[in-house]
């Protein structure tokens, strides 16, 4: 395997290692809040997260027992209030699902072509015409990420302020997408378009871009039109420069050093603009349940593209599965089966879950919340799988592969 082959799996996982760097947690209450018929393998799951250090959990699991909610940990440092079991909260990453399903429907309808030049719609960013529409759902372009991204020989380059104490003191200030996708161009390419695959930002900010070159209208009108409105999604929306979370939700925090010493800051309130596309969308654990149960099903896509969506690149980083059109694909094993997958987080604070069968009948949708405390990062992936496994193939779960 070459050093290009290298460098996307390695910008992956350091994506991943600073996603996990958000989740600073603090100690929490030990119960577990649920309802539905009683799942006590589910709600040893989810005290775990609360065990090892994360502030707040809310999940939920829709399958053939009905549907089960479940809450642990803490709504705010310093209460005993547990986590409202539907609360709104920064989805990150699952964004791009939700644009890469409005994008396929355009192509659906002809609108788009998937394997047309993005500079055919976009001429006066001056891309390179090799780069199509495909290769940005599916991370091929070789664009720079604008948060920041890895060299071939593994050196970090920097981006916009989305880590630290830098994105702290500028977490309110509002972006452009224009403006995060000419960053981008700023700088030299990762790889030759289509030659491998890179997780990048970018992508996706340009796939709003062209979604509301193409129709003439904004993205959150169009998300309304064709998802939020159809499916009666009540708590999903694009906040723009809103920086404030309907109520309920729950805190996030963030933990960070300044001048040797370690603080904590409530980042509830954060301007997600800075992730315009990519990751600045607000949910709820209902509303993602009943938007990927529908795109699974084939209710919001034809049998062709959501076949195509879910095509994996194979060199795309096997982490959580490989990467599709906006989804990963991830094999559990013969005892579980395939899961449609794609999770994700805000620069801080929050993450969020979001797994279905590819026939929709089963899902699993989280939130989970950071608090005050060091969390052991080595920690996340057994957590993930435990829950994950428990949610999808009964009993059996990742402590017993």
């Amino acid at each position: 395997m070459s050093p290009t082959d290298k460098r996307p799996r390695a910008y992956h996982r350091a994506a991943v290692t600073a996603l996990m760097a958000a989740l600073l947690a603090g100690s929490a209450t030990p119960a577990v809040a649920a309802t539905g018929k009683d799942r006590p393998e589910l709600r040893k799951a989810i005290q775990t997260f609360v065990d090892a250090g994360f502030l707040g959990v809310q999940v939920r699991v829709n399958d053939e027992r009905g549907q089960w909610v479940g809450t642990a940990g803490q709504r705010k440092l310093g209460t005993s209030a547990k986590p409202p079991a539907n609360g709104h909260f920064w989805v990150g990453s699952v964004t791009k699902t939700f644009h890469a399903t409005v994008a396929l429907q355009l192509a659906a309808e002809g609108k788009i072509g998937l394997d047309a030049p993005v500079a055919g719609y976009l001429p006066k960013l001056g891309l390179d015409r090799r780069i199509t529409v495909r290769m940005l759902l599916q991370h091929t372009s070789g664009l720079f990420n604008y948060t920041g991204d890895l060299d071939p020989d593994g050196s970090w380059v920097p981006g916009l302020p989305a880590t630290g104490k830098e994105w702290l003191d500028n977490r309110f200030r509002s972006y452009r997408p224009e403006e995060l996708v000419r960053f981008a161009l700023s700088k030299p390419a990762r790889f030759e378009p289509g030659a491998t695959w890179g997780y990048s930002n970018t992508n996706y900010t340009l796939t709003r871009l062209l979604i509301e070159k193409v129709t003439g209208r904004s993205f959150e009108t169009e998300l309304k039109r064709r998802i939020v409105g159809p499916l009666g999604l009540k708590g999903t929306m694009v906040p723009g420069n809103r920086t404030q979370l309907p109520a309920p939700y729950a805190h996030g925090y963030f933990r960070y050093q300044d001048a040797g010493q370690w603080k904590v800051a409530d980042v509830s309130r954060q301007n997600l603009s800075l992730l315009a596309g990519a990751g600045d969308m607000l949910s709820t654990t209902k509303d993602l349940h009943t938007f990927f149960s529908a795109l699974n099903s084939g209710k919001l896509l034809p049998a062709k593209l959501l076949a195509e969506m879910r095509e994996p690149h194979p060199k795309s980083d096997p982490l959580y599965g490989n990467y599709g059109l906006g989804v990963f694909v991830q094999n559990l094993g013969p005892a579980c089966g395939t899961v449609i997958n794609h999770n994700g987080s805000p620069p801080s604070g929050y993450a969020a879950l979001m797994y279905s069968t590819p026939d929709g009948s089963k899902t699993l949708t989280a939130s989970l919340t950071a608090g005050d405390a060091a969390f052991d990062f080595t920690k996340y992936p057994k957590l993930l799988n435990d829950l994950v496994k428990t949610a999808f193939c009964g009993s059996q779960t990742g402590s017993a592969q």
